[in-house]
């Protein structure tokens, strides 16, 4: 086993590219953008005192995730781990897992003040402004969790990175819309909602359940805008814009599968490929990371012939149909479910201190 290079400090620089766009339209805009706004700066909330950050998280078993689902499990090289490298893996894999997240995470946040910087509309500048504050608050939650719980902190995915690069180098205004809140959100929102649901741990499952709710937002208000743009576009425009969708559907789904925790146990690359190509969990992740993209992309109005076909040979065509907006709801739902059961422990605790009190007199 070799331990995983960490970041090194050094800035990623990525060349700037199009306009610095300023409105001197201050109409009110667009009333359910605005709402979106408003639900915006109502919901913003502090990761210090909302996250209950002295619970205890095992580094070795922080997500409690069965050995099961891990690519390598039952393979020869599984069989010739020692519990200890068992329990490495582990800890490797976890530590991979949060610090993509993390690492998307500052691409959104770069991507959130490069759309208020060269979207054309003032409403639309409101919105990702807070945006980019969310974004912020979910770079230090991912950076606290790896660093106090995990004590691991991997380099960015190569595919990830290459994609975050794409999305960036574009001098068209609505290229980080497109590549951010559809793919790359859509990407975050699989895989947070995918551990969410199947860990039993209480921090990380508060944590991924607090940034999915600043993720539905940020998801309904690409729609928004990508939705009204891209009816103006014309057909050779909305083609490159599928072109685009298609690649960052194939890179996602083809390199992001956690390759380089296998190799750093000595699997060899090829077989780091075709272990998670068989992989049961990989493949429930795929199908689950297209029911956000496949209908937001269909909503949007990119849907045409090449992209269907697309989706259609990467087998996720019919997610076409899925419904967006109650799997949003879903995600809203159960942060506050978590927050109501916290603050009923709350008020226990408090009922029975005073009880306490009382009692002795």
């Amino acid at each position: 086993m070799t331990t995983p290079a960490r970041p090194d400090g050094t800035a990623w620089e990525v060349p700037a590219t199009g306009a610095a766009r300023f409105s001197w339209d201050y109409d009110d805009g667009r009333e359910r953008l605005l709402a979106l706004y408003q639900k915006g700066k109502d919901k913003q909330w502090d990761a210090v005192t909302r996250i209950d950050w002295e619970q205890e998280v095992d580094p070795y078993d922080p997500l409690g995730v069965p050995d099961a689902n891990l690519p390598v499990y039952g393979s020869r090289y599984w069989d010739r781990m020692s519990a200890a490298d068992r329990r490495a893996l582990r800890h490797h894999y976890a530590s991979w897992q949060f610090s993509q997240f993390l690492h998307g995470e500052q691409g959104a946040l770069v991507c959130a003040a490069r759309i208020v910087e060269s979207v054309p509309d003032l409403d639309a500048k409101f919105y990702s402004a807070t945006q980019a504050m969310d974004e912020a608050r979910h770079v230090e939650i991912y950076s606290r969790f790896l660093r106090e719980k995990i004590g691991m902190i991997y380099p960015v995915n190569p595919s990830l990175q290459a994609l975050l690069d794409d999305t960036l180098r574009d001098s068209r205004w609505d290229m980080p819309y497109l590549g951010m809140q559809v793919l790359i959100e859509g990407l975050a929102l699989a895989a947070f909602g995918l551990l969410r649901d199947v860990t039993d741990k209480p921090l990380p499952r508060q944590i991924l359940a607090y940034v999915m709710q600043d993720e539905a937002r940020h998801v309904a208000f690409g729609r928004m805008a990508l939705r009204d743009h891209y009816r103006q576009l014309t057909d050779a425009e909305r083609r490159e814009r599928e072109e685009f969708v298609i690649e960052g559907c194939l890179l996602m789904r083809d390199r992001l599968r956690g390759d380089e925790v296998l190799t750093d146990f000595g699997v060899p690359a090829a077989d780091a490929v075709e272990l998670s190509e068989r992989s049961e969990y990989l493949q429930m992740f795929r199908r689950l990371l297209f029911s956000r993209i496949v209908p937001c992309v269909k909503d949007i109005g990119l849907w045409g012939e090449r992209l269907q076909q697309a989706y259609v040979d990467m087998g996720v065509f019919e997610m076409g149909d899925g419904n967006l907006d109650l799997l949003m709801a879903q995600d809203e739902e159960i942060a506050e479910q978590i927050d109501a059961q916290r603050f009923a422990r709350e008020e226990a605790a408090r009922t029975a201190e005073v009880a306490e009190t009382i009692a002795n007199g």
